[in-house]
């Protein structure tokens, strides 16, 4: 298949921790203030010198992360006019380390970087995005920075050992409404709901993409933000990305959305409709005759194509494929959003057979009418070797979406849910092997 596996692997890292409240109920909370006001000056200054020395290498900016902390608590209970030292230490109290990477690391994206600065004659700067998972299995968004040479090498760049939280900001009722230019029946869920699920995060200004961490902030997925599938998407000369995810509560998922410019600054919003029903949904790059496109599975078995007027509001689907290799009878689903290539519409996807092997292939759809297969190929294009089908989940290859540059694919996949890699085809040899 020419296909070539790189060198390059990213592991799951239990020391990239964030700072979360420690929460209590009032009663509580109350008492272990009550305990902390009564020590001397001298016991204060030292307890909090041993948690910036213990802490501090961990954690960008902790004592702003504390008093973070230390402002939830105060508007919990009434606390008389304290120092700033005992602040800090009452913030510290109620704060935890969550190592966000403890269980995996998967499941990546991949798109163009919004800024093509600092890059060598034919380079491309990308952003990733990864899925990671920690204590009780609770998924957030992680994301690192890099660079395609021109033959299709990759490297990471702007690595930090620090990991951090955006500032979250709700919507009112009324600018969700007006955004999506929903009509109140067609909503899937309820006032309530919908005020809690779509929110707006601003990172530090002077954060590194790397630090930045989407971490679950509502009720609906409260078990965790999975597999995000970003994609660079253009409008009439106008670029933004976006990306669908899965929320998860532990009992139920929905599909959401995220929307950025910069990836510091965040949208993030509730899909409704009628086919908003599996996960696994990837939009387009562009619009297709006036419309945007999804491809997903409304089945949990087969590929379907979803059209619309409105990017939050989706209610047809269509099937247009379903398993016929030996190697994907059990499912068959997409790996990211499609790329557009003289060829087509190239469509990375996934498929599972005997004992729950997960393979990558790939199908061309028509570019006019991306219901229209034009191609499919006939044996897979990654399948799991002996180094990597040993993790978290075993026999497992997958990708949430790849970029094509200089006639290269390159492709980032993660392996049994346990670490990531890149592979790489020149699309022409990619092309010849399709029937």
């Amino acid at each position: 298949m020419h296909l070539q596996k790189l060198k390059l692997r990213l592991k799951a890292d239990p020391r990239k921790v964030i700072i979360q409240p420690l929460g209590m109920n009032k009663q509580r909370t109350k008492r272990v203030i009550d305990r902390i006001v009564t020590l001397s000056n001298s016991d204060i200054n030292k307890k909090i010198s041993e948690v910036y020395d213990a802490f501090s290498n961990r954690h960008k900016n902790i004592e702003t992360r504390l008093q973070e902390n230390y402002n939830r608590v105060k508007k919990i209970v009434s606390i008389g006019k304290i120092n700033r030292k005992t602040q800090q230490l009452i913030g510290a109290y109620f704060s935890k380390e969550y190592s966000i990477e403890s269980a995996a690391l998967f499941n990546p994206s991949i798109v163009p970087h919004p800024a093509q600065d600092k890059t060598g004659k034919g380079e491309l700067k990308f952003v990733m995005s990864l899925r990671a998972t920690g204590e009780g299995h609770i998924s957030s968004i992680e994301f690192r920075e890099g660079i395609i040479s021109t033959n299709g090498s990759v490297k990471l760049i702007n690595e930090s050992a620090f990991r951090m939280l955006p500032k979250v900001t709700a919507y009112k009722y009324k600018e969700i409404i007006d955004k999506k230019n929903i009509k109140h029946n067609s909503l899937n869920y309820s006032k309530e709901d919908l005020m809690s699920s779509n929110y707006k995060c601003m990172f530090e200004k002077n954060s590194l993409i790397s630090e930045r961490v989407l971490f679950p902030s509502s009720k609906a997925e409260s078990m965790g933000m999975e597999d995000a599938r970003f994609v660079k998407f253009t409008d009439e000369g106008n670029a933004k990305y976006l990306s669908t995810y899965t929320a998860y509560n532990g009992k139920s998922f929905r599909t959401q959305l995220i929307e950025t410019k910069d990836f510091r600054n965040y949208e993030v919003g509730t899909l409704h409709g009628k086919m908003i029903n599996d996960k696994g949904m990837a939009l387009f790059p562009r619009k297709i005759k006036g419309k945007y496109f999804i491809t997903s599975r409304q089945d949990g078995e087969n590929l379907y194509m979803m059209e619309s007027d409105n990017l939050y509001q989706w209610d047809k689907a269509r099937k247009i494929l379903q398993p016929k290799q030996i190697w994907e009878f059990v499912q068959l689903g997409n790996c990211g959003s499609p790329i557009e290539t003289k060829e087509g519409w190239l469509l990375l996807t996934h498929a599972v057979g005997p004992l729950r092997k997960y393979v990558m292939s790939a199908i061309l759809l028509d570019l006019n009418n991306p219901y229209k297969v034009i191609a499919v190929l006939k044996k897979p294009l990654i399948e799991p070797d002996e180094n990597e089908r040993e993790g978290y989940v075993p026999n497992v290859v997958y990708s949430c979406g790849s970029l094509v540059h200089n006639n290269n694919l390159i492709i980032p996949y993660a392996m049994s849910d346990s670490a990531c890699g890149f592979a790489k085809i020149e699309l022409d040899k990619l092309f010849n092997k399709f029937s």
